[in-house]
């Protein structure tokens, strides 16, 4: 028997998602949750074969739920999303995902997937791989990465530098370069534009 976590802010996904898979013979949904820290605290009391995470939810979002959980190994994770982006398939990657599927993906294909990362393999919609092969690689830093991801969540340059450990004045100055690089008249602007191109 597989033993799943499936976490998404959005009930009628994340129930259709329970329902769909509980009619599959060995695969048994033991916790769903709708937001980021509740699914790492689902894992940790439930110890499933595969997580299945939905890309952007409340707290953490699903790649940083992925990295959270890299120190739990036997737990395998799986991005189901509708911001299917090749910059974040990327980001998705280097968090140790195994699988990575668009929302649009039949229950049946979803079940089919679900089986093969839990035996180990990894799975990534052709169309997405297709396209991070060809898609341009960030002009960021990773510290302007963090600094653009922490103004998307709308924290001000003092919260953001003491969030990460730096002088306002370091910060100011890759907020700068960041929207330089992005062409971007504001920081709230050169953080939207970096998410749109899956890069934070």
């Amino acid at each position: 028997m597989i033993r799943i976590v499936i976490a998404d802010d959005e009930g009628l996904i994340r129930g259709a998602l329970l329902a769909l898979l509980s009619l599959e013979p060995d695969i048994e949904v033991v916790a769903d949750v709708d937001d980021g820290h509740a699914a790492v605290a689902a894992v940790l009391e439930h110890h499933p074969d595969v997580v299945l995470l939905d890309l952007e939810m409340p707290g953490l979002d699903g790649i940083e739920v992925a990295h959270e959980l890299r120190s739990h190994p036997t737990s395998q994770t799986i991005i189901v999303t509708r911001h299917a982006r090749p910059g974040t398939l990327r980001r998705a990657l280097a968090a140790k995902v195994r699988g990575f599927v668009p929302k649009s993906t039949p229950a049946s294909g979803l079940a089919a997937i679900i089986r093969s990362v839990a035996s180990g393999e990894r799975y990534v919609d052709a169309t997405l791989a297709a396209a991070a092969l060809t898609e341009e690689e960030s002009p960021l830093t990773a510290r302007e990465t963090d600094v653009l991801r922490l103004t998307r969540e709308g924290l001000p340059t003092k919260h953001i530098a003491k969030t990460l450990g730096l002088a306002h004045g370091t910060v100011r100055n890759h907020l700068s370069s960041a929207m330089a690089k992005l062409h971007a008249d504001s920081r709230v602007t050169a953080a939207a534009t970096a998410h749109d191109r899956g890069w934070v």
